[in-house]
């Protein structure tokens, strides 16, 4: 039996060159999902480049509170240490995540398939609960986007500190989630170093191995490039010469995987 798996392509829209490259992946079937990142000054212009491929992946948007494009943010620091306090207003993070959920349907058409964070950011206490708040607004008529679940992270990478910390600041995340009806997926991977030195062929051999049906892996590719404004661009390039190549195809084969756009959890007969 194939095992359906979500392979989500994060960072949409960030750099031309980050897009670009997804776009390719999921042209060649690589890629089921990509998660936005629609502050970015590109986003009105690639838009209609990734919604002409709506048939074949999802689209989502990639809640952020860490990346600067046209206003100041704070570090990841600054949201774990609040967040874990309960210091942060939730009014103001529901407005944010209003914000950035209109600016997305403005120029995709339509409101986004998932919801995740950029650096896990929307799975944070409180920051959570603005989201959820900011979703129950907008999606009123529709069916609400499935959730990205850290806290169901089911492979360490390789770092297992930078994992504990993950699940740690991250818990109860899905089971908050599916109280208030969102589907998840069960299990999640993808976390790694994202260093230049680590073996993203042989953690995406791992990943594969461990998934189960219906599970969701992020990655980052990109097309190569020497951006020196982005700390992970190396990891970038490596990430999309393997996910394009034959080595990820036959992994793919050996695990008896199928890359599909995300399943919901069938309903349970009464």
């Amino acid at each position: 039996m194939t095992k359906r798996l979500t392979l989500c392509a994060d960072d949409f829209a960030q750099s031309g060159s980050i897009s670009a490259g997804i776009l390719q992946l999921v042209d060649a079937g690589r890629l089921s999902a990509t998660s936005v990142l629609c502050q970015s000054p590109l986003w009105p212009e690639l838009a209609g480049e990734i919604k002409a491929r709506a048939d074949r992946v999802d689209v989502g948007l990639h809640f952020n509170l860490t990346h600067p494009f046209d206003a100041p943010v704070k570090p990841l620091s600054h949201w774990l240490m609040k967040s874990q306090l309960r210091q942060l207003s939730q009014a103001a993070l529901r407005d944010e995540a209003l914000a950035q959920i209109d600016r997305f349907a403005e120029h995709y058409g339509r409101l986004p398939d998932f919801v995740d964070g950029h650096q896990h950011v929307h799975a944070l206490p409180v920051i959570r609960d603005a989201l959820f708040d900011a979703i129950r607004r907008r999606w009123q008529q529709d069916a609400p986007p499935y959730l990205r679940s850290p806290d169901k992270l089911g492979h360490p990478g390789d770092n297992r500190l930078k994992a504990l910390v993950l699940r740690s600041v991250c818990t109860n995340f899905d089971e908050q989630a599916r109280e208030r009806g969102f589907s998840t997926s069960p299990w999640f991977g993808g976390m790694y170093s994202l260093s230049p030195q680590a073996d993203f062929a042989g953690l995406m051999q791992a990943w594969l191995a461990r998934a189960p049906d219906r599970a969701l892996i992020m990655c980052h590719p990109g097309l190569p490039t020497n951006d020196a404004s982005d700390p992970i661009a190396a990891s970038r390039g490596r990430e999309f010469d393997f996910l394009s190549g034959s080595a990820f195809a036959e992994l793919c084969l050996k695990h008896k995987v199928g890359i599909a756009r995300f399943q919901p959890e069938p309903a349970i007969a009464a």
